[in-house]
C-alpha cells in the first residue's frame, strides 16, 4: 500500500469483491470495507442462487447453444417492455461471458451451465452457477481468493460513511466508521459502492415500492441505502428506485427459498381457497406481489417426486425440504386435507392442470409450460411472499461511473450492484434471473478495468 493510500476502496464485500480482485490482478491495491462481520452468510450475494447470465459463454458453445449478447439485450428489453436502460443492458450483456470466463480461469471458480429448466424470460440457456446453486458457495471463492490476494486487504466491520471529493469535484478519500463510532480516514481516488440497495430501510421501501412492503424483506441487514444517501451528498443522479427484485417462493415454516425451479419443472401455486390465481411462469419476482394480494399473503407450492427429485441441486431447496416445511400426500384429496385447504378446490385445480399438461385444455391464465403431468405422491410448501433486494439506484455509465444531474461522470467514483441502477426497468415484473448478480458481478469488473 502506497503511502497515498490505496487506489481502490470498496465498500461492499459480496459482489464488490470481483472489483477488488480485478483490481489486484491489475496491480492496483484495494481495501475492502464491510459493514457486517457475516457477511460470508448474511449479505445478498451469499443469500443468492449465485446464477450469473453470460451470453455467448464457452460453456454454451460447448453445448451448441447460440446465443449472444444482443440476444440477451432482446431479452432484457421484451421482458421490462422497453424500459430498462438499454445502454447499461448492451455494456452488461457485453461482459457477461468475459466475466464468467474470468471467474473460471482467473479465480478457478467451477462453473456449469443450466440446461435443466429456463429461466422465465430468458431465450437461451445462459445462466451460470455453482454446484450447489447457492451465492454462499459463491461467495466463499471470492473471499478465498480475495484473502489469498497481498494487494488486498479486508476492514470488517467497519461501514463506509462518507466519500470527500477535491476542488476538482475528484473522488479524493472516503471515511469509515468502526462499530465503537470511531471514523478513519483514508486517502484514494477511487471508491467502489457496492453496498447492495435500501431493502432494509422500510421507510424508502414504503415510499418506492408500496406493493411489496408489507412482504418480509429477505436480506442484508445492511442494505439500508448507503449509497444513495451518500450519492445525493455529492449531486449525483438516481432512477429506478422502484425496481425491485421479489420472490414469491419464500417458505413460512423455514423462512428459506422454496425455489421456482419448482414452477418451471411443472409445479402450481395455490392460494388459501385451493385455486390458481395466474400464470407462475411469468416470473417469481412479479409473482410476489400477485402472491402478496391473495387472501392473508399466504400459498402453497404444489410439486411432485419427479421436481422434488430435480430440486434437490439447490442447496435452498435442500435446506427448506430438510427442515421439515414439505406437507406429503398419496391423493389430491389427502393433499386438501393435509394442508387445510377445500378439498373441492383443490381436486379440481389439480385435475385440470393434468388436462393443461396433456393439451386436452388451455390455461385459462395463458400458461403454456407444464413440463409434465403432475400426479401423486404430491408435496406442499407453504409460502409467503419476499423482498429479496432493490433494483434501483445511483444512475452510472457502461464504465459503472456514477453520473451527477447533467450526467457527467463523478471521476473516481463507481457503483454495482444494488447501489446503482439494474437493467430490470421499473416494478418487479422486468427481472430475469441473474438480473441481480450480473450488475453486482459486471459492475465491479467494468469499474476495476477502468480504473
Amino acid at each position: 500500500m502506497s503511502e497515498n493510500g490505496p487506489d481502490l476502496v470498496v465498500a461492499g464485500a459480496g459482489g464488490g469483491l470481483v472489483a477488488a480482485l480485478r483490481a489486484a490482478e491489475r496491480g492496483l491495491d484495494v481495501v475492502v470495507v464491510e459493514a457486517s462481520e457475516h457477511f460470508k452468510r448474511g449479505n445478498n450475494t451469499a443469500m443468492s442462487t449465485a446464477m450469473i447470465p453470460g451470453a455467448g459463454s464457452r460453456w454454451q458453445r460447448d453445448a451448441r447453444i447460440g446465443d449472444t449478447p444482443q440476444n440477451f439485450v432482446d431479452d432484457v428489453m421484451r421482458k421490462t417492455k422497453g424500459t430498462a436502460d438499454e445502454r447499461l443492458t448492451a455494456a452488461l450483456a457485453d461482459v457477461s461471458a468475459p466475466l464468467v470466463e474470468w471467474l473460471a480461469d482467473h479465480l478457478r471458480i467451477p462453473l456449469e451451465l443450466v440446461t435443466e429448466f429456463a429461466y422465465p424470460g430468458h431465450s437461451s440457456f445462459r445462466c451460470h452457477t455453482v454446484e450447489g446453486r447457492h451465492g454462499s458457495i459463491l461467495l466463499d471463492y471470492l473471499v478465498r481468493a480475495a484473502n489469498a490476494e497481498p494487494r488486498i486487504d479486508i476492514l470488517v466491520p467497519a461501514r463506509l460513511t462518507d466519500i470527500s471529493i477535491d476542488v476538482d469535484g475528484a473522488v479524493n478519500g472516503a471515511t469509515v466508521t468502526l462499530p465503537d463510532g470511531t471514523t478513519e480516514s483514508i486517502p484514494t481516488r477511487a471508491v467502489l459502492l457496492a453496498t447492495n440497495g435500501y431493502g432494509a430501510n422500510t421507510d424508502m421501501v414504503s415510499e418506492h415500492i408500496p406493493e411489496i412492503s408489507a412482504a418480509r424483506y429477505h436480506g442484508s441487514e445492511y442494505s439500508a441505502g448507503d449509497a444513495l444517501t451518500i450519492g445525493a451528498r455529492l449531486g449525483a443522479k438516481s432512477k429506478y428506485l422502484d425496481a425491485y427484485q421479489g420472490h414469491a417462493a419464500l417458505s413460512k415454516k423455514a423462512t428459506t427459498l422454496v425455489g421456482w425451479a419448482t414452477v418451471m419443472h411443472g409445479g402450481i401455486v395455490l392460494d388459501l381457497d385451493g385455486r390458481r390465481f395466474g400464470d407462475e411462469t411469468t416470473g417469481y419476482s412479479e409473482y410476489a406481489a400477485r402472491l402478496a394480494a391473495q387472501r392473508e399473503s399466504e400459498g402453497w407450492i404444489v410439486i411432485d417426486r419427479p421436481i422434488y427429485d430435480k430440486c434437490l441441486a439447490f442447496t435452498d431447496f435442500r435446506q427448506t425440504v430438510e427442515s421439515g416445511a414439505a406437507t406429503w400426500a398419496d391423493s389430491s384429496a389427502e393433499l386438501a386435507d393435509a394442508t387445510g385447504l377445500p378439498r373441492d378446490a383443490v381436486e379440481q385445480e389439480l385435475a385440470a392442470v393434468r388436462g393443461y399438461a396433456r393439451g386436452e385444455e388451455r390455461d385459462p391464465f395463458g400458461r403454456t409450460s407444464f413440463e409434465h403431468v403432475l400426479g401423486a405422491p404430491y408435496a406442499a410448501i407453504k409460502i409467503v411472499p419476499a423482498l429479496f433486494h432493490t433494483q434501483g439506484g445511483l444512475v452510472v455509465d457502461e464504465h459503472a461511473r456514477v453520473l451527477r444531474a447533467d450526467d457527467r461522470p463523478i471521476d473516481g467514483l463507481f457503483a454495482s450492484g444494488g447501489a446503482a441502477i439494474g437493467i430490470s426497468g421499473h416494478g418487479a415484473a422486468g427481472y430475469l434471473a441473474g438480473n441481480g448478480l450480473l450488475p453486482a458481478l459486471g459492475l465491479a469488473y467494468l469499474a476495476a478495468s477502468f480504473i
